[in-house]
């Protein structure tokens, strides 16, 4: 009897065994005891396909499709990627946003969707207020003008002030509160419009057109809907002062591009900020080559801390739906039961 070759088919068979995690979401420590290895631990093989910007659906439904549940951030999953992956129970999305998740197709699939709100909401809104400031204090283009070997104090890259301007807030959820907290402390005069919250009448402006003719400074703080895509076009920017500075740290689908970059080319607005865009990574050359636009790669709603954080949640959030248990953030409740039931 060949019990070594048994014992390697025993392991063999064992190893074939093990259920399948996807992870393509950034900074994902794959050797974390409260991540990678907690998986690993719970019998699950860790599929590591880390996180890239344009991944088609394709491409998406060829790695989940062995899966049983994944950890995602911005990744296309839509009905063409549910249906090639029949095992997955459960799309853990590491951040908030899940428009780039077709809800109704996992719901049909029996697919739970979970988010990892509350954790990120502080450094979305210090990203913000960094946006803010390097465009006003003109930082990136003075790092560009001292490693040129220039020095130029007062002269065509004199910054403006934070100090003494309205700021006006689109959005005061979460990341939209810890933004008006922050602003209070540079003296600024902050009013928000938001279609939904119910707002203090102190800070409000009633119609989002009022707010955009008061600011001297826009920042945008919604999500992606039907309601706001393309919220900021050609009319919206016609309104805003010509001074004025517009910062996007939410979704890049609020803002159509081609009339921001008109506006910033023809001097109709000041400057901008984006993190945000409607391709990512951005596949308009003119937003990638124009000074007065700072930009950042969708990185307002990480850190080390939040991202630690949004992972630790995740994995538990995976281990919950496929041990039978109801997690925190689920999107859409009612598929629980046939989970469970599966």
């Amino acid at each position: 009897m060949d019990l070594a070759g048994d014992e390697r088919a025993d392991a063999s068979s064992s190893e074939q065994a093990h259920e399948r995690v996807l992870v393509t979401a950034p900074g994902f420590d794959l050797d974390g005891e409260q991540t990678g290895v907690r998986l690993r631990d719970a019998g699950l093989d860790v599929d590591h396909a880390g996180p890239r910007g344009n991944r088609p659906p394709e491409e998406v439904a060829r790695l989940a499709g062995p899966a049983v549940g994944a950890i995602v951030s911005s990744d296309p999953f839509t009905e063409e990627v549910f249906e090639a992956a029949p095992q997955l129970r459960v799309l853990a999305r590491l951040g908030v946003g899940i428009d780039s998740i077709d809800l109704d197709a996992a719901t049909r699939a029996g697919v739970v969707v979970t988010t990892t709100p509350g954790l990120n909401d502080e450094t979305c809104a210090d990203h913000a207020l960094a946006l803010l400031l390097a465009t006003l204090r003109r930082v990136v283009e003075h790092d560009a003008s001292v490693r040129r070997g220039e020095w130029d104090r007062g002269g065509a890259l004199t910054p403006w002030d934070l100090h003494g301007k309205r700021v006006g807030v689109v959005g005061y959820g979460r990341i939209g509160r810890g933004v008006v907290r922050r602003l209070t402390g540079f003296g600024t005069e902050v009013r928000v419009f938001d279609p939904v919250a119910a707002l203090d009448p102190r800070l409000t402006c009633a119609t989002l057109e009022e707010l955009l003719a008061w600011a001297d400074v826009v920042t945008l703080h919604l999500p992606l809907t039907p309601a706001t895509q393309g919220l900021i076009g050609s009319a919206a920017l016609a309104v805003m002062k010509p001074e004025a500075i517009l910062v996007n740290t939410s979704r890049g689908g609020l803002v159509e591009e081609a009339a921001l970059i008109e506006a910033l080319t023809s001097g109709r607005l000041r400057a901008a900020a984006l993190d945000v865009f409607a391709d990512e990574p951005p596949s308009n050359a003119a937003l990638r080559t124009l000074p007065n636009v700072v930009l950042s790669p969708h990185i307002g709603g990480l850190s080390r801390e939040a991202i630690d954080a949004m992972a630790r949640q995740c994995v538990q959030q995976v281990l919950d739906v496929l041990g039978g248990t109801q997690p925190d953030g689920v999107v859409n409740p009612d598929v629980l039961a046939r989970v469970q039931a599966r």
